[in-house]
């Protein structure tokens, strides 16, 4: 039995895991999937809500999704973690804000790039085109009432100053139109060194393929 602690993204809820947990949970495992702040509150606040929810639980594989991997870091340095998983992730560099993540990383330049290619699906101002295209509709409008309006820490450095010691996954979305499976590829390779792991979906794969991410996230503690 493990843990798995499951990190939302920007304007989410953890109710958006509530499909992965649900798999993981029929499968013996623990799942603490806890809602980040939505006032304003730094990163370490953020690591600091995520650490309160996981409580004395072990054996923990964490994973932050999409800015969520601002978060899981921080977690997986201040407590012990076996794996740390990274869902389409905005894979941060030492000391960088997120908010100049976008610039550095040339994300604007891939998303055009990609949006060229899929005849402007990629990067389309409608959330049910760029985010929830893979998702069953009656799915995608319960996740977009349920969205919110976060006050994001962005403006601050990324508080680690190495990444953390922990066996790191990243799991990258092949259909994704908000971040493009070439430019995650390549940024993955820079900043982890690492080949990710790939699975057939939009951005938000714990809705549209909620059963394949569990296996995947039940094979990296097998």
């Amino acid at each position: 039995m493990r843990t798995f602690v499951l990190i939302h993204g920007a304007g989410d809820v953890a109710w958006s895991w509530h499909l992965v947990a649900g798999e993981l949970r029929r499968n013996g495992h623990i799942v603490v999937a806890p809602d980040l702040p939505d006032q304003a509150a730094s990163l370490e606040e953020y690591a600091d809500t995520v650490i309160d929810a996981i409580g004395q639980a072990r054996n923990l594989t964490i994973v932050g999704h999409s800015f969520g991997a601002f978060t899981a870091p921080l977690v997986a340095a201040r407590i012990q973690t076996d794996t740390l998983v990274l869902l389409a992730g905005m894979v941060p560099s030492p000391g960088e804000p997120p908010d100049d993540w976008w610039t550095n990383t040339g994300h604007k330049a891939a998303v055009e790039k990609q949006s060229a290619r899929d005849g402007g699906l990629s990067g389309h101002e409608d959330a049910l085109v760029c985010f929830y295209h893979d998702v069953p509709r009656e799915l995608a409008e319960e996740a977009i009432r349920r969205g919110r309006t976060q006050s994001l820490p962005t403006a601050k450095p990324w508080p680690l100053s190495k990444w953390p010691d922990t066996i790191t996954k990243f799991i990258l979305c092949t259909e994704d139109r908000f971040f493009p499976a070439e430019f995650l590829r390549r940024l993955v390779a820079e900043r982890l060194g690492i080949v990710p792991d790939e699975i057939a979906s939009g951005h938000l794969a714990p809705l549209s393929r909620p059963k394949e991410l569990a296996e995947i996230l039940e094979s990296y503690v097998r």
